[in-house]
């Protein structure tokens, strides 16, 4: 199989799995699943309990109905980032704030990991830019623009060649280009003159 043949992913998981990466790039992905899976911890760890040998240590918190609502909203956010694009701005922000706020609220943001998960998260939500679609160039206007490319780049390579007197040269071009080029084709590619 040459690298010019594609196969056609047109039936069963190859078009799944391609219709996935079209929607995938079309949102902050990654952003929202980062954000998603901080809430996770941020609402688990407050309500277990550690057990070293006999000993129980009980994780929860004055404040453990709030660890419980900020995990539920950045679950939320997450699932915004995801099927509400165009709002990704406020639910990285927003989701910045909460991670904030559970480090006082959630056990340092769930022992750092709900904290960190949704500083990156967040960022990457707000980061986000939808990609410009490019449109699809004919392919008679593609040849014609490739044949007016060669034919300029003829001239060019004769007038390195000349060896006579003038302007052309004068040139100290490394790559030999024309005094026609424009005006840094004397400067030799950024290679100045003494004199």
């Amino acid at each position: 199989m040459s690298a010019d043949t594609r196969q056609s992913l047109t039936t069963g998981f190859g078009h799944k799995r391609q219709s996935f990466r079209h929607w995938r790039g079309q949102r902050p992905f990654w952003g929202g699943v980062l954000t998603l899976l901080a809430g996770i911890p941020i609402m688990y760890v407050p309500y277990q309990n550690l057990t070293l040998g006999s000993l129980t240590i009980r994780m929860s918190t004055t404040a453990g109905a709030g660890s419980l609502i900020i995990g539920v909203l950045l679950v939320v956010l997450g699932l915004t980032m995801w099927f509400q694009p165009q709002s990704r701005v406020f639910a990285g922000v927003a989701a910045i704030l909460l991670a904030l706020v559970s480090l006082v609220v959630s056990n340092f943001g769930a022992f750092l990991i709900g904290f960190l998960l949704g500083l990156i998260g967040g960022a990457l939500g707000v980061s986000w830019v939808p990609g410009k679609t490019v449109a699809a160039e004919p392919v008679a206007e593609r040849a014609d623009r490739t044949e007016q490319a060669e034919e300029a780049g003829h001239p060019a390579e004769d007038a390195g060649t000349n060896a006579g007197t003038g302007p052309a040269s004068d040139n100290t071009a490394v790559s030999g280009a024309s005094p026609a080029d424009g005006v840094d084709a004397h400067d030799g590619n950024g290679r100045h003159r003494a004199g």
